[in-house]
């Protein structure tokens, strides 16, 4: 890319149409990319199922928060418009388009892999495809088994439509008997508690759908009675939770809400194809929704519960299982992570390096009687929490622990009020945070014993606390004795426990107070070193790019000439490449075999990147509205020169470097696959198959040599065929 500048005009001279791409149509943008995966002939054949029920549970979530949100707007008459100039109106009727178009093309992937699948000896089987013998076994299973629990509901004036959660399964049938001349109208709705699909006894893997061994067997539950016309039907609700201010007490406020949720308004109805017309109008009407929120699949509802068969035995049909590392310089120092971390700076690479190593640092602390106190910030911890153990051990230790969980954390507000509870039996302080703002930095600091004074280390992650998704997703873990970053994460607890704003930060920045300013700032300066001949650059990774201040301000340093690359997987409203106005801009979006979490932020300071001189940070945030204005975020600089060289010249460097896994965002939004004539380069390969920099063994003085990208020729083209998003 040039460095010469191409500044002719503000950025405020584009209209904003022009310059900002719609938030929601982006997110389904990405989604599509997952399906593709799922249509990926490089990948095993199960793990292109997973990522089509990945996809089927993303679009589930996008309705039940999204478009929740947008049909809530609607009804309330607002017409505040987006960035791009957009009304909640016009979002929804966009929204929907796009979505059926995803919503179909998933019907057709589904269609292909199950024919494949069925090549394999991984059949589900329809009613006609199931012989006598499997018949017999089935149905001694559906009484054993599957009737016990079904409650079957004839619908007529004396009983009316039930109730149904959210995500719920149903399956209504007209049905006749030959002594009985009215039709009777029924409903069977399918109990979470039973598998979606049952596998037959036998080597040979052969599932069927629950809704077909009801179908098979509803002589059992209505006897003398066949079907005429039936179909089944799923609906999502909407399950988003707002805060409301002025709510007291924070738990009890939460524990009445996670009821509500359930109950929220249907926003969604999907119904099979062969489900007759006047049986549609009726569960249409039954629960309120227009005709154009219904969705009339041909082919399988609800392909979340896919994720069923990937747990099929067939180890050749997934991908080889990977072990993650565990560095080497905790293990040179006998494990004690004190000692290793007090040495040295260390950057621990999830998935590639085990999750575990931040276990062992708060276990550690917590058996170690030189450790006074503990404290942590809790997002996402799961169900199975070692980081929770580890704390109430601490805590029935008589160490002085504090455990700040976030209760506004989506979908795991159950779980963290467990959490929450048994931490506060052991003596844990529990502090909620703010009423207004979701605390998601994820930082821990332990003080310790040393000498005739205190010691303080810290971790900062770019992850959750969660031993599950540290195992699929990549996040960077810092852990730091650096008194100036331990001065600094002491403030940002005591202002998330007593509201008392730090003073002054001396290296970290937070939000929402201050990371807006610091990002802006630093791309401030890359415009003035290119100015004054400097050379400049500025490299970024996040997950999702929105606020649009941060996006006019890279637009802005783009017009002045500074190159720019972004590393963004899933939201992208910025438009790049755009003659200009974002000239200088390249945006990619990697998906694969893990999902892309970490966030990192490198400017170049007046040296080309990669450099050992440029400004380098590992965040909680994405730059969006919410981790800005709304969330209380840590971005933390990188000033070990081993830890710097392994997040710019290796992490970042090899996401830049990735032609396998990557897509390239166009002006016009579309996203086309990454390809390059020759070697091939996969990014999640590398890291599997190579140590990181900072947990090598022997501690590293000087940063080696890193195999470099060069960015000043062409970039690798877009596939010409296949991938593409339309």
């Amino acid at each position: 890319m040039s460095g010469e500048s191409t500044e002719t005009q503000s950025v405020e001279a584009f209209p904003a149409a022009e310059r900002f791409f719609n938030r929601e149509l982006s997110w389904l943008k990405f989604n599509e990319r997952v399906l593709e995966e799922a249509n990926n002939s490089a990948y095993p054949l199960l793990e292109r199922l997973k990522f089509l029920a990945i996809c089927g549970d993303n679009l589930d979530e996008f309705y039940m928060v999204r478009v929740a949100g947008l049909h809530g707007q609607v009804e309330e008459g607002v017409e505040t418009l987006t960035p791009e100039g957009q009304t909640p109106a016009q979002q929804l009727k966009a929204v929907r388009r796009e979505a059926d178009q995803l919503t179909a093309r998933q019907q057709d992937i589904w269609n292909a892999l199950h024919g494949e699948l069925d090549d394999v000896g991984i059949e589900v089987l329809v009613p006609d495809t199931i012989n006598a013998d499997e018949k017999a076994w089935l149905e001694r299973y559906f009484l054993e088994q599957i009737f016990p629990v079904l409650t079957p509901q004839t619908l007529d004036p004396a009983h009316p439509f039930p109730f149904i959660p959210n995500l719920g399964f149903g399956l209504i049938m007209e049905l006749e008997h030959p002594d009985v001349d009215e039709e009777r109208l029924t409903l069977v709705i399918m109990p979470p508690s039973l598998d979606r699909f049952v596998r037959l006894p036998g080597t040979e893997a052969r599932y069927v759908a629950l809704e077909n061994i009801v179908r098979l067997f509803v002589h059992e539950v209505f006897p003398g009675y066949a079907i005429t016309g039936d179909g089944v039907f799923r609906i999502i609700r909407d399950s988003d939770i707002e805060v409301e201010e002025e709510a007291e007490d924070l738990v009890r406020y939460f524990q009445t809400a996670i009821k509500r949720r359930r109950r929220g308004d249907v926003i969604r109805l999907k119904v099979e194809e062969r489900m007759p017309t006047h049986l549609r109008r009726y569960v249409r009407k039954a629960f309120r929704i227009d005709e154009e929120d219904m969705s009339v699949l041909k082919g399988m509802i609800g392909l979340s519960d896919l994720m069923q068969l990937y747990g099929e035995e067939r180890p050749e049909l997934k991908f080889p299982p990977y072990d993650p590392r565990f560095p080497e310089r905790i293990r040179e120092h006998g494990g004690d992570c004190f000692s290793a971390i007090g040495e040295k700076d260390i950057i621990v690479h999830h998935p590639y390096e085990s999750f575990e190593v931040v276990v062992a640092f708060l276990r550690q602390a917590a058996a170690d009687p030189n450790v006074v106190a503990i404290k942590q910030t809790l997002y996402r911890a799961g169900k199975q929490s070692a980081v929770i153990r580890a704390l109430i051990d601490a805590a029935e230790a008589g160490k002085s622990v504090t455990a700040v969980v976030e209760l506004k954390a989506r979908f795991d507000e159950e779980q963290n009020l467990a959490w929450a509870a048994e931490l506060e039996r052991a003596g844990v302080q529990v502090v909620y945070g703010f009423i207004e703002w979701k605390t998601h930095a994820k930082m821990s600091l332990v003080v310790r014993r040393e000498g005739q004074g205190m010691r303080t280390y810290c971790h900062f992650g770019t992850g959750n606390y969660h031993p599950v998704t540290a195992k699929i997703y990549t996040d960077l873990s810092l852990f730091t004795s650096d008194p100036v970053l331990g001065r600094d994460v002491a403030q940002v607890f005591n202002y998330i426990t007593s509201y008392v704003e730090p003073s002054r930060l001396e290296a970290m920045s937070i939000a929402p107070v201050g990371i807006r300013a610091r990002i802006e700032g630093l791309i401030d300066r890359e415009i003035e070193n290119l100015k004054s001949g400097k050379p400049a650059g500025i490299w970024m990774k996040m997950n999702s790019l929105v606020d649009a201040e941060m996006i006019d301000k890279l637009y802005e340093a783009s017009m002045a000439g500074v190159p720019i690359e972004l590393v963004v997987r899933g939201i992208c409203c910025l438009r790049p490449g755009v003659e200009g106005l974002s000239p200088t801009i390249r945006v990619r979006s990697i998906v694969g075999r893990f999902l892309e979490h970490s966030r990192i932020y490198a400017f170049a300071n007046g040296a080309e990147l990669p450099s050992r001189t440029a400004k380098v940070f590992i965040s909680s945030a994405d730059l969006m509205p919410r981790n800005l204005n709304r969330r209380v975020e840590a971005l933390v600089p990188i000033s070990n020169h081993t830890v710097h060289a392994q997040v710019l010249d290796q992490v970042m460097l090899a996401n830049l470097k990735d032609t396998e896994q990557s897509w390239e965002m166009m002006p016009d939004g579309s996203y086309v696959r990454i390809s390059a004539a020759g070697e091939q380069f996969n990014v999640h390969h590398y890291f599997m198959n190579n140590p990181s920099l900072s947990g090598r063994g022997t501690v590293i003085d000087e940063a080696p040599d890193v195999p470099r990208l060069d960015l000043t020729g062409p970039p690798p083209s877009p596939a010409s065929a296949g991938g593409t998003d339309e």
